[in-house]
């Protein structure tokens, strides 16, 4: 007669059933997917910050080769009144003392401060003619109110003293659609306002190039459909 089975002695001899192993396999491969995956998102991270430092330091290098162009554009042709202190350059922007310009409180020209524009003029026509960009032109005020009644206050004088010198720009030939005028009124002082000479400083006009505002949406926008 034969002898009964003995059942036990047919299980693995590790002690763990085969669902056991299979759900320990599922298990394992779901901790090595989920590592794939933070791997590739860190990676993917990475690739992103690399991107975004590689197109900051093509930015600054521009900006740098921008100011570069302008302060080798002017430095032959106002040699003189940078000597004399008339205009400076500094990071790309042309600064002008407002009292060679203006007289205190008031947006007319004086007649050196009109001749000295012309002479501007020139060098920045040619800087632009060979360049895709634009001017802006800034007027900034001391921190004293304005008093001639004539203005506001000092955003409307120094808005009228930068519309001023924009238009002068654009008579001289620049293109009037790359000049434009803003005004930052007594912010963004480079000097004290506690006293008068520091007062003189604040009172300025800066010309700086910028890049001009991308076009590509413009050209690319569908013709309107003609009116029927």
């Amino acid at each position: 007669m034969d002898e009964p089975l003995d059942l036990e002695h047919d299980a693995p001899a590790d002690g763990l059933s085969a669902p056991a192993w299979a759900a320990f396999g599922d298990l394992m491969a779901g901790v090595l997917g989920a590592f794939v995956l933070v791997l590739a998102a860190a990676l993917v991270g990475q690739l992103d910050l690399a991107h975004q430092l590689q197109a900051e330091v093509a930015q600054r290098e521009a900006e740098q080769a921008r100011r570069e162009a302008l302060e080798q554009a002017l430095a032959g042709p106002l040699a003189e009144s940078l000597k004399a202190g008339l205009i400076t350059l500094a990071e790309g922007r042309i600064g002008i003392s407002g009292a060679v310009l203006f007289a205190t409180g008031s947006a007319e020209l004086h007649g050196d401060g009109r001749a000295l524009l012309k002479r501007l003029a020139g060098p920045l026509r040619s800087y632009l003619a060979q360049r895709d960009e634009a001017l802006m032109v800034s007027g900034f005020t001391d921190d004293r109110a304005v008093v001639t009644g004539q203005f506001a206050d000092n955003w409307e004088l120094s808005a009228q003293r930068a519309l001023t010198v924009m238009r002068v720009l654009t008579a001289e030939g620049l293109p009037p659609d790359a000049v434009f005028a803003a005004a930052f009124g007594p912010q963004q002082p480079v000097a004290s306002n506690d006293d008068a000479a520091g007062r003189a400083l604040n009172r300025r006009v800066e010309i700086a190039p910028t890049p001009r505002p991308q076009r590509a949406a413009a050209a690319s926008a569908p013709a309107s459909a003609p009116a029927r």
